[in-house]
């Protein structure tokens, strides 16, 4: 199955010189939620608005649902909706009319039904005749939403859409996108809250410095790159590690009362090893406890070493 969107070789240089994207290369597949993290900067609003028609690549090419979003500028921005970070609507109209004045700007007949089911699903059914300027931030963000996907596209961007906003549309939101993404919607986001993409993403992308360092499926990603660890408090404290260890990734702490031994998903056989270890040593437990690491944990450590 062709993607439904194809970026070759992309690069923007702004007429200052710098250079916010690099030779990006990605492919998103119909249907999935692609998550794209990256520290301020590092070039993930450039990358949405240049597939959204917004900004001018310097190189490179991009294609939405098979059309080329410049040759074919008006069909490839028929199949994307986009919430932008900043709030911008009309202030003096009200939400109806925004919302159903943005589904006519894509040629769609009017249908007020649709529009009904749309702001009922994000709790503006009560606002629909408020002016937007009458709105709070929550409210208007949910407006933005509603527009976006007022023209029922195939694919939406949500370009940090939580941010500064409260539990409850944060919540209703990711319902939403779960809801979207069972109609065949496929959804790309960039998110701060990286526990977001952790828990809603199919696939993960990394980007930094305007080059993409990383595409992996979220869960291929976990388990390649998580590293987990095993807690070991031991009876009575050690000054220093015993020889008989040298072959464990292993930290002392706590005064020497714990062991922190690190590994990977591939060795798991170690920790019998060294659990032999420490009996054959003398050394009594007096609690274990494992962890690993979370989505956030790899990306910042992706982006140190970018």
């Amino acid at each position: 199955m062709q993607p439904i969107i194809q970026v070759q070789d992309l690069s923007k240089t702004y007429d200052s010189g710098f250079t916010a994207l690099h030779e990006v290369n990605l492919e998103i597949q119909r249907g999935e939620i692609f998550a794209l993290l990256g520290p301020n900067g590092a070039g993930k609003t450039t990358l949405i608005s240049i597939v959204c028609g917004i900004v001018n690549p310097t190189q490179g090419t991009v294609s939405a649902d098979g059309h080329d979003i410049v040759t074919a500028y008006r069909a490839a921005r028929s199949k994307i909706g986009l919430v932008p970070q900043e709030l911008s609507t009309d202030a003096f109209e009200s939400v109806w009319a925004t919302v159903s004045f943005s589904r006519g700007l894509f040629g769609k007949a009017p249908d007020p039904g649709y529009i009904e089911q749309l702001l009922r699903q994000l709790s503006l059914w009560d606002k629909r005749d408020a002016k937007i300027r009458e709105l709070s931030g929550g409210m208007k963000r949910r407006v933005m939403i509603a527009k976006a996907l007022s023209h029922q596209p195939d694919i939406l961007f949500l370009d940090e859409p939580t941010a500064g906003v409260d539990v409850e549309l944060r919540r209703d939101m990711w319902e939403m996108v779960r809801e979207l993404r069972e109609r065949g919607v496929t959804i790309i986001l960039t998110t701060h809250y990286i526990e977001e993409a952790e828990e809603m993403a199919d696939r993960i992308g990394v980007i930094n410095k305007g080059q993409l360092i990383l595409v992996e499926e979220k869960d291929a990603l976990m388990a390649k790159l998580g590293e987990k660890q095993l807690n070991i408090h031991l009876q009575s404290p050690l000054t220093e590690l015993p020889t008989g260890l040298n072959g464990f990734r292993l930290e002392l702490a706590e005064e020497g009362q714990l062991l922190i031994y690190s590994y990977d998903s591939q060795q798991l056989g170690g920790i019998a090893s060294l659990l032999k270890s420490l009996n054959e040593l003398g050394l009594e437990v007096k609690d274990l406890h494992s962890s690993e690491s979370s989505l956030e944990d790899i990306f910042v450590n992706l982006v140190r070493g970018a």
